[in-house]
């Protein structure tokens, strides 16, 4: 299905998010090479990327999202965080999404990342995709 790359320096999210979606039928790339992706995250060929909110010391979140969006302004992109409380900083914007880590985010994460590809043109038209998801608000 869909190409999707994990930015995070926590092998255990890693892990969990790669199960979870390996198991949907997703390639699925994982890094905590900040300074790869800053430079050039379409080596990686994501449909998707999931990016830590708190990243390795050195490293700004928003400014990992800027420069993803400089290089491809329509690669979707979920923050996932462990807390909700920089839910409304205006950085968030710039992002397709959040997710925040749960008991129930696995689940929550395979159902935002179907919304994000059922509003995805890179897909070719006869993926099938359940009539019941429908795609996330984009920013104003």
């Amino acid at each position: 299905m869909a190409n999707i790359l994990i930015i995070d320096n926590q092998a255990w999210v890693k892990n969990l998010c790669r199960e979870s979606l390996t198991g949907e039928g997703h390639n699925v790339s994982t890094t905590d090479d900040i300074e790869s992706v800053m430079k050039n995250v379409l080596s990686f060929k994501p449909h998707i990327v999931l990016l830590n909110q708190y990243l390795k010391h050195g490293f700004l979140v928003w400014d990992v999202l800027q420069d993803i969006k400089i290089q491809n302004s329509n690669l979707p992109v979920l923050i996932v965080t462990t807390h909700d409380t920089h839910l409304f900083c205006p950085h968030l914007s710039k992002a397709d999404g959040y997710l925040v880590k749960s008991h129930t985010a696995a689940d929550e994460l395979r159902e935002k990342i179907s919304n994000l590809l059922n509003g995805l043109s890179i897909f070719q038209k006869d993926t099938e995709f359940p009539s019941s998801i429908q795609p996330l608000p984009r920013p104003q």
